[in-house]
């Protein structure tokens, strides 16, 4: 019998402000007793690295006569689980013992192991991998716009990637996403909006690094499928507040335990956010990690009733679209077909417990048959961009490239642009966002279901 209580005796310190979050002794004991119950269970030993690392851990212990349970891991056998760990959330969202299925365990092993990288990070410092993965706004802002030919050039070089990746730590094997040679901000503010948008009402948008800086045609084809759909958007930093500037959702920060950066980047946005809220309007955001982080980190990292109200009003791109299904507003009538489609259901829509609303949407198209495939694609945020985990994501992601496969699709779709590139790398098929799938359908797009990033291409 374990000597390890599987009851804390009080609820877990899942947030920073709780005065025991950076607690070493408060942490190991916490880290012990989830341990403990994990091994106990094993239900999540195929869902990644972290169960495996912790499960062989402790039995070794225990074959070895030395301990009952997990009451001897070491400072080696933490850091060999937690690195594990790449934040899917998908251990959370079968995991028996949560808060949200009404145990008494009270068992968060996701927000466990971002608390172990925080304090790691205070104690040790911020890797330099982490340090520059952990700032995707400020790769953007310098890498595109005029920059972006340069930087295009050198992310297909072979060669300074592997040069790139024993500086800096990132794989030079990972497709890192191109640099875009006009943001969408820019595109946006010469954008005259369709006729009837507005109709039904207007949201805000929060495009993500990703669809500002490096393929905008994802948010572009957004703000054409809403308009369509009689929805104007409204994006800070164009129209009437031009000098505001939305920036990362801080994940990235949160992924290599920096969380005084994350939370920067949190209270930024939610005051850029609030007047829109305010004023009624909706945050539709197109990626689910963006998406997961607002609605269920942000108030735990500032706990403030602004960032509780900001995150209240945000929602996935594709599950607004659901709602306009619901209320008889989404425009039905497609011109196009989209055949057999591939649909990667992404881990962090999954952790948001709103089902596939993509797949939803994409299923209203006539002659369109959607094949949802649930497996992860081991990239979440920024782990499987690491060099050292690069070869352990690509294994883990296999069942996603056979699902892929197997379904010989017309269309490969996934709302995470991230995994996308990881699909498109081993499949060799290019994979869109459900949106731009949409956008195709209703014949918003031209016919390779992209548009020109520049102006002097769109002239």
């Amino acid at each position: 019998m374990s000597v390890i209580p599987r009851k804390p005796k009080a609820p877990p310190a899942t947030s920073p402000h709780d005065p025991r979050y950076y607690d070493a002794r408060d942490l190991e004991t916490e880290l012990r007793r989830a341990f403990q119950i994990c091994h106990e269970c094993r239900m999540c030993v195929n869902y990644c690295g972290s169960f495996p690392e912790l499960f062989n851990r402790v039995d070794k212990a225990i074959d070895s006569g030395r301990a009952e349970g997990a009451e001897l891991i070491d400072d080696a056998d933490i850091k060999a689980v937690s690195d594990a760990c790449w934040q899917c959330k998908l251990c959370y969202i079968k995991c028996p013992y949560t808060p949200d299925e009404g145990s008494s365990e009270l068992l968060d092993f996701p927000r466990l192991m971002a608390r172990e990288r925080a304090n790691r990070a205070a104690r040790d410092g911020i890797p330099l991998v982490d340090r520059i993965l952990g700032e995707p706004q400020a790769i953007g802002a310098v890498g595109g716009g005029v920059m972006a030919p340069i930087s295009n050039f050198v992310l297909a070089s072979s060669l300074v990637r592997k040069v790139q990746e024993k500086v800096t730590g990132i794989s030079a094997e990972f497709p890192l996403p191109p640099m875009a040679g006009e943001t969408f901000r820019a595109w946006l503010a010469d954008h005259a909006p369709a006729e009837n948008a507005g109709k039904h009402g207007e949201v805000v948008l929060f495009a993500t690094c990703y669809g500002e800086y490096n393929v905008p045609s994802v948010v572009r084809a957004a703000v054409r499928v809403l308009e369509h759909n009689g929805v104007r958007v409204r994006y800070p930093g164009v129209g009437e507040d031009p000098g505001a500037s939305l920036t990362c959702c801080g994940m990235p920060n949160l992924d290599g335990g920096d969380v005084k950066a994350a939370t920067e980047k949190i209270r930024h946005n939610v005051e850029l956010l609030l007047p829109h809220v305010r004023a009624g309007r909706t945050i539709v955001v197109p990626g689910p990690t963006c998406g997961y982080t607002m609605k269920k980190e942000w108030a735990e990292y500032l706990p403030t009733p602004e960032a509780k109200e900001v995150a209240a009003a945000t929602v996935d791109l594709m599950e607004f679209l659901v709602k306009l299904g619901r209320e008889k507003k989404l425009v039905r009538e497609f011109p196009e077909k989209l055949g057999t489609v591939a649909y990667h259901a992404a881990c962090h829509l999954r952790a948001q417990k709103v089902g596939f609303p993509g797949a939803r949407v994409l299923g209203v198209v006539p002659d369109t048959d959607v094949r949802v495939i649930e497996q992860c694609s081991a990239v979440d945020g920024t782990w499987g961009m690491k060099a050292e985990n690069y070869e352990t994501g690509r294994r883990y992601a296999q069942k996603l490239v056979r699902g892929v496969s197997d379904v010989a699709p017309d269309m490969v779709v996934s709302d995470c642009s991230l995994a996308a590139l990881r699909v498109e790398k081993e499949t060799g098929k290019h994979v869109l966002h459900p949106i731009e799938a949409l956008a195709r359908a209703y014949g918003l797009l031209p016919d390779e279901g992209s548009e020109p990033t520049t102006k002097a291409e769109r002239a």
